[in-house]
């Protein structure tokens, strides 16, 4: 019988798995961690985001310079096939009210659970998936004639194997504790592979210049709520506006509306130093009726009162307008009300890697063929998001990791059916 290996049991390993050892074919499985799925249910803690529910045009063109080649992958495995594939193992599925598509009970456990008993018992002409915990990755073996060669750091001591093919699904660079420590990249390095530099994504930033110790100390954690931010996108700069929430933190601030604008901010950093978001308070509101209001007479009511009573500003949004304006300026109708449509928040750098939701970087995706196969070792197959391409959360990130885990799984197959028409 014919042998596959996959090294990590992450979504994009185990679905490779699952498609590779349901055409009858033995997989080995293994993972440095003593259990398998570890960072899919840490994401599952707040209510596992499958996927999401928009137009499929739109959905492919989250993954910005990335779309062509990821939307290819979700031709084949998209969203609806993600809802299909959770229906198949018990797991029923509804539309969340932002479009994001979560498990009925929005838990990563019981799917998991699912998952693998499927894989250690599946249907039909499918072969049990054999689970190998604990077996880190180290090196490479000369090839058995064709077949690649891999070595393991275990508790038992080094464990050497070769299989008729490989699939690599280590993950990034983020959650180093859960797995993902990107120890792979010089592996493949010493291999002539072409691997982009890991970075960040889906992450917080610091402000330029830090918070004052007084608005550190009072508002780290709490979250700016029903607001916007904007940013330059594409040649022209035009000022991409998206609505949601985020949080202020102890440097500077984190959370999904940031993660959206994560990949420019990133980047933007990289190039010029520094990057700047504006923050509209009162996304809702236009610019003249902000001035009315601030400009309205107060009488003997303060400022804070005012703000609060007329325009719904109090705790941290309006700690954010005396942290950037300062007493004196906020005295300012115009400067004020300014400030409250397009607050300028400029952040110096990225929080580092490992505190990342995600990670961008790693395998080109020039460096595989159209089966997902690495063009400089061949029978080695990459998947998942140790390839270099990224996706904002919102279901995006899993879903296309599922999705290149099944095109790895199907390449190999492909492999191993050429071998069998020779």
């Amino acid at each position: 019988m014919k042998t596959v290996v996959v090294v990590g049991g992450g979504p994009a390993g185990l679905m490779a798995a699952e498609v590779v050892s349901a055409a009858g074919v033995q997989v080995h499985l293994y993972d440095s961690m003593p259990s398998v799925g570890r960072k899919f249910l840490l994401a599952g803690i707040g209510g596992l985001n499958l996927t999401h529910s928009e137009r499929q045009e739109q959905f492919g063109a989250r993954f910005g310079e990335r779309s062509t080649q990821v939307g290819a992958w979700l031709r084949d495995f998209g969203a609806l096939q993600v809802r299909e594939w959770a229906q198949g193992l018990g797991v029923a599925t509804f539309v969340g009210a932002s479009g994001r598509v979560f498990p009925a009970d929005m838990k990563a456990a019981p799917l998991l659970r699912s998952w693998l008993h499927r894989l250690r018992q599946p249907a039909g002409a499918g072969v049990p998936v054999r689970f190998h915990m604990r077996h880190r990755w180290t090196g490479w073996l000369p090839a058995d004639g064709a077949r690649p060669g891999l070595r393991f750091a275990a508790p038992s001591g080094g464990v050497d194997v070769h299989a008729d093919a490989v699939v690599l699904a280590l993950g990034g660079g983020s959650w180093a504790r859960l797995g993902s420590d990107g120890a792979w990249v010089p592996l493949l390095g010493e291999r002539g592979v072409d691997v982009a530099t890991l970075q960040a994504t889906n992450c917080g930033f610091d402000v330029q210049g830090g918070w004052t110790p007084h608005f550190a100390e009072r508002f780290a954690g709490q979250p700016f709520k029903s607001v916007a931010l904007r940013w330059p996108q594409g040649p022209g700069g035009t000022l991409l506006e998206r609505l949601g929430e985020f949080v202020a933190t102890a440097t500077g601030i984190e959370g999904s509306l940031v993660y959206t604008a994560s990949a420019w901010l990133r980047d933007e950093i990289a190039r010029k130093g520094s990057a700047t978001l504006e923050l509209d308070l009162l996304p809702a509101w236009t610019a003249s009726r902000v001035l009315s209001e601030v400009a309205h007479p107060r009488g003997a009511r303060s400022l804070s009162s005012h703000l609060k009573s007329r325009l719904r500003i109090e705790g941290i949004k309006a700690g954010i307008l005396y942290e950037y304006l300062g007493r004196e300026a906020m005295q300012d109708s115009s400067r004020l009300a300014a400030a409250i449509k397009a607050l300028p928040i400029t952040l110096s750098a990225a929080r580092p890697i490992d505190e990342a939701i995600s990670s961008a970087g790693g395998v080109r995706l020039e460096a595989l063929d159209a089966r997902h196969m690495l063009l400089a070792v061949p029978r080695v197959f990459c998947a998942g998001e140790m390839l270099d391409w990224e996706a904002p959360t919102g279901g995006y990130l899993l879903t296309a990791c599922l999705a290149s885990g099944r095109a790895a799984g199907l390449g190999v197959l492909q492999c191993l059916h050429a071998d069998n028409s020779r």
